[in-house]
């Protein structure tokens, strides 16, 4: 369907439409529409700002709603409070936009949506928020008034309270409201750091180091299209967040090993160990979605990579690989809650009683994997979340179980510093980097 006039806030429109009333995860039902309509950049950015934006704010955008429609049943209509979202954000977030444009933009869209009769509500209710100087009335109860002014489930809120104070919370939130970056990761093998980074500034990409991570490159600001930047096509870099290449400095690969990757689709990780090891050892790596290892096998072509295999199925079905690897990587399936800025409905998709599932998978995961393990052998447990249930639990549990197993900490020379028990927990708003958890587990010498 492409559309008359390049009309983002329609398109925004249609696409927020696919979220809410079909589930749709935000990033496909983006990517699907941008893919059909031919938008020149800027209103292609607009309307990436504007899905994104509404989803992650929807909470506070509810309770302005709710707080300024004086006809409780104008908030019912799910699409005209669709409408409503386009119109707040822009008036609450995007300084850019004028306020009369902004205004008269939202009342057209919903005489353009079936709603000309209301469109003197939505120009009253938009108006009435300038008005009142763009304020949330907001609750006493911190839990609550976090929730709302920054968008969260209470949920969430609540543990991130109990665990680091309100300041530290709301420092937290607001990372997590940020426009993500973009890290690569440069390949050695191909290229050296200085001459990739000097590639990107000739062509007005903004590059900046990340001390602790010896092969990170930061863009920010435009990028455009990744497969345009210099060296993607030569396999210079790869897009990789600094935390997760923290994981395979921990796991600490050697040349000449065997090296599992249990749940590795889409492979950042894996070509992470095989560019380490020199590309000289033997990697195996393992997924039950066939669809998603097809990126892992694009990229090891891109990169040029000879030392992994790949295997489709479920890791804890491989008991040929008992007691055969010198390290395991288990990067498991979580709930992603140390990502949150990067994936804009995550916040809202998930529910304590999702994480309580994915805990027992993640210990079923972990049992299995260590049964690769030979004698002297390493595994590394990691998780894009900050969740203690699907990380120092899991943990706590294994080894508890397994006697044989024990912590061994980072090096001295590890980026991260670990904590007390010698885990990596990375707090995204203290070291501006994904959250994530990871730690080494050392089988003992039997």
């Amino acid at each position: 369907m492409l559309l008359v006039n390049n009309n983002p806030r329609q398109l925004a429109f249609i696409i927020l439409q696919e979220v809410h009333r079909k589930q749709a995860f935000a990033d496909f039902a983006l990517d699907k529409y941008l893919r059909k309509n031919d938008l020149i950049d800027v209103n292609r950015r607009l309307v990436t700002e504007l899905v994104y934006g509404c989803v992650k704010r929807q909470r506070s955008l509810d309770a302005i709603i709710d707080q300024l429609a004086k006809k409780k049943s104008h908030q019912q209509n799910p699409d005209l409070r669709i409408i409503l979202h386009i119109g707040l954000y822009q008036l609450s977030y995007l300084q850019q936009i004028p306020e009369s444009a902004a205004v008269d933009t939202t009342v057209e869209l919903a005489k353009q949506n079936k709603f000309v009769k209301l469109a003197g509500f939505v120009n009253g209710l938009l108006r009435e928020y300038i008005r009142e100087e763009r304020t949330i009335h907001l609750p006493e109860n911190p839990v609550q008034k976090l929730g709302i002014l920054y968008s969260f489930p209470d949920w969430i809120i609540e543990y991130w309270i109990q665990k680091l104070g309100i300041t530290e919370t709301e420092q937290l939130c607001s990372w997590f409201n940020q426009p993500p970056t973009i890290d690569l990761r440069v390949n050695l093998l191909k290229n050296s750091i200085e001459k990739v980074e000097v590639a990107l500034q000739n062509i007005g990409i903004s590059v900046s180091r990340i001390p602790q991570i010896p092969q990170a490159l930061r863009l920010t600001g435009a990028v455009g299209s990744i497969q345009k930047l210099p060296g993607y096509y030569e396999g210079w870099w790869s897009v990789q967040d600094s935390s997760a290449q923290l994981v395979s400095y921990l796991l600490n690969p050697q040349p000449g090993e065997m090296i599992i990757d249990a749940c590795a689709a889409p492979g950042g990780k894996t070509t992470h160990i095989a560019e380490l090891i020199g590309d000289n050892g033997k990697i195996f790596a393992i997924d039950k979605t066939a669809s998603r290892l097809k990126k892992l096998q694009q990229n090891i072509e891109r990169l040029e990579l000879k030392s992994i295999s790949i295997y489709t199925g479920d890791s804890r079905n491989f008991p040929k690989f008992m007691n055969q690897a010198d390290r395991v990587l288990l990067d498991v399936p979580c709930s992603g809650l140390g990502t949150l800025h990067r994936r804009a409905d995550s916040r809202w998709r998930q529910s304590l009683e999702n994480i309580q599932e994915l805990s027992k998978l993640q210990g079923e995961l972990l049992e299995s994997a260590a049964k690769w393990v030979k004698s002297g052998g390493v595994l590394v447990y990691a998780t894009c979340t900050i969740y203690p249930l699907e990380n120092e639990a899991v943990i706590d549990n294994f080894l508890t179980n397994h006697p044989e197993w024990e912590i061994e900490g980072p090096t001295v020379d590890f980026m991260v510093s670990p904590t007390a028990e010698g885990w990596v927990k990375v707090w995204p708003h203290r070291v501006e980097m994904d959250g994530f958890f990871m730690v080494k587990l050392k089988r003992q010498m039997m």
